[in-house]
């Protein structure tokens, strides 16, 4: 409890954060079922738990950061690391919007956190959340945030802090219920929104952190409302766009306001949070490589999650699909290529390989009973290995295709045939990566001894199968003598992915080099983007 019942101090954010996430625990399965805005997915619930699980790590993380002083952190520092943690962990439409709640909150209470600032923050909560919608609904968690917004600020001038927070759990409530008279898809359903259903146990987590009692948060929608008849703007997704991208970008203001016309132009569902230079990007498209290279011209995106809908999103609840597939890529150009051939992808920047709860993450995003799990680099394999019992454990049957390298999840994603049986399909998956050499090229940090010999700093080292076996001096050379030492042993296909740094010619000049030096061996390019390599090497 806060140690003053008129100011939320930085104990309090962290009982709110706590609570919150106990809340929305217990919720989340029942959000998940009522989950059909913007799109049927049954993921809002979880969605909303992992966001508010990253805040709640960011609050804990400071405190952790003043364990061995006497005084508990600033409130200030408390509130800005409950909205960066959100902003960063953000999944999903409506946890992308929790965030931006938070954080306009956040700017609020960073100053004090009496009832005053807290009737402010609300209202500023609620704009900014709008104003980071591309095209606002009635009937969403913006409906809801808004009514807390306006319950909270009608109340008296000498209400104290509880009474203030009460107010807007009061009204995000009402607002709630009315939900399914506002939205056509939610009134066919029989559901209220589920992102709102989030907002209000997250506004039940603030008034129970500051010493109010809430009611039962569950809200179910009012007795005589009667779903809506003709056609309503924005009404839903039945056939809406096939990928749903997300990712944190660095990029300066101006940078992203032409990043919002252009993804608004690509798709849907579009929110972009955050600031300071660090934004959160939500987007459904079509084109899922054009969307992360829209952020790859605003400035430098990462941690990319690209999920492919399923085709039956006409449920309130997204039922499983059979098979999935789920790929570890290093860079984002292979994002959207693997995400274009229907796999869910989690994206592993340099020098920062994914966690097993990421990959369980991946897994359960995936939507399937049965799911493929290629983790693209041999330093993965305990990771992945954790992951998939996780997921097994959650009844989820996984297989683990030891990849070591992205080239081998190409060929295996592509033989891969969710017609065949399970076994059949591994197995098939696990041929193709077990036939494809690789090789990657990197730049040598400093003088070293490997198995080719002394190397410089400077130098440019070729890497096949994991060994460096050609120390050169530039990069199409080390590449051509690369790819005849792995074309001397036979071959049939050669995969060449391109950093984001390397130009077209050096594909140019490598095709044809192939061409002309063995015949009946084609040669395809993929474009990487951001990687730590400049080139990968597949040879199958």
């Amino acid at each position: 409890m806060p140690q003053s019942p008129d100011e939320i101090d930085a104990v309090a954010v962290r009982t709110w954060c706590s609570l919150a996430l106990e809340a929305l625990g217990r919720e989340r399965a029942a959000i998940d079922a009522i989950n059909v805005y913007p799109v049927a997915d049954g993921d809002t619930g979880t969605n909303l738990y992992l966001t508010v699980e990253s805040a709640a790590a960011a609050v804990e993380a400071v405190f952790a950061a003043h364990e061995t002083g006497s005084t508990a952190p600033a409130p200030a520092d408390a509130v800005r690391a409950m909205a960066h943690g959100a902003l960063i962990g953000a999944r999903g439409n409506s946890g992308t919007i929790l965030a931006q709640l938070l954080r306009g909150m956040a700017a609020v209470l960073s100053a004090s956190g009496d009832a005053r600032h807290l009737r402010t923050a609300l209202t500023e909560a609620a704009a900014a959340a709008r104003l980071a919608v591309a095209h606002p609904v009635e009937g969403t968690v913006l409906t809801v945030a808004t009514a807390a917004a306006e319950a909270a600020g009608a109340t008296d001038r000498s209400a104290g802090l509880t009474d203030v927070a009460s107010a807007a759990y009061e009204g995000a409530r009402a607002a709630l219920a009315a939900t399914p008279g506002q939205l056509e898809v939610l009134g066919r359903a029989g559901v209220v929104d589920a992102g709102g259903q989030g907002l209000v146990a997250v506004l039940g987590a603030l008034l129970e952190a500051v010493g109010g009692r809430p009611q039962e948060r569950a809200v179910r929608p009012a007795p005589d409302v009667l779903p809506l008849t003709g056609d309503c703007a924005d009404a839903g997704e039945d056939n809406g766009p096939a990928f749903e991208v997300i990712y944190l970008l660095e990029a300066r203001d101006e940078a992203v306001a032409k990043l919002r016309s252009r993804l608004d132009a690509l798709g849907d569902s579009l929110v972009v949070v955050g600031g300071d230079g660090l934004w959160n990007v939500h987007v459904h498209v079509d084109d899922a490589g054009a969307a992360v290279e829209a952020g790859v011209e605003a400035g430098r995106p990462y941690r990319i999650r690209i999920t492919h809908f399923a085709a039956d999103r006409g449920s309130a609840h997204r039922e499983p699909v059979q098979r999935a597939v789920v790929v570890v890529v290093p860079g984002d150009g292979l994002s959207g290529l693997c995400a274009e051939a229907g796999a869910t992808t989690v994206l592993a920047r340099p020098g920062e390989p994914p966690a097993s709860g990421e990959l369980v993450d991946a897994i359960r995003r995936a939507h399937a009973r049965e799911v493929v799990l290629l983790p693209n680099d041999a330093q993965l394999r305990h990771t992945a290995a954790a992951a998939a019992e996780q997921a097994r454990g959650e009844g989820i049957r996984v297989a683990l295709v030891p990849t070591r390298a992205a080239v081998q999840g190409i060929a295996a994603l592509a033989v891969h045939e969710p017609g065949r049986s399970f076994d059949e399909d591994v197995v098939a998956m696990t041929s193709a990566a077990g036939a494809t050499r690789y090789a990657e090229l990197a730049v040598a940090e400093r003088q070293s001894w490997t198995m080719a010999g002394i190397c410089q700093a400077g130098d440019i080292l070729g890497l096949i199968d994991g060994d460096v076996a050609v120390i050169g001096e530039d990069v199409p050379g080390t590449a051509r003598t690369v790819l005849d030492r792995m074309l001397s042993a036979g071959g049939e296909l050669v995969t060449l992915v391109l950093g984001e740094d390397v130009p077209d010619t050096l594909a140019d000049e490598l095709s044809a080099h192939v061409r002309e030096g063995y015949l009946a061996v084609d040669t395809v390019v993929y474009r990487g983007g951001h990687q730590a390599a400049p080139l990968l090497i597949g040879v199958e």
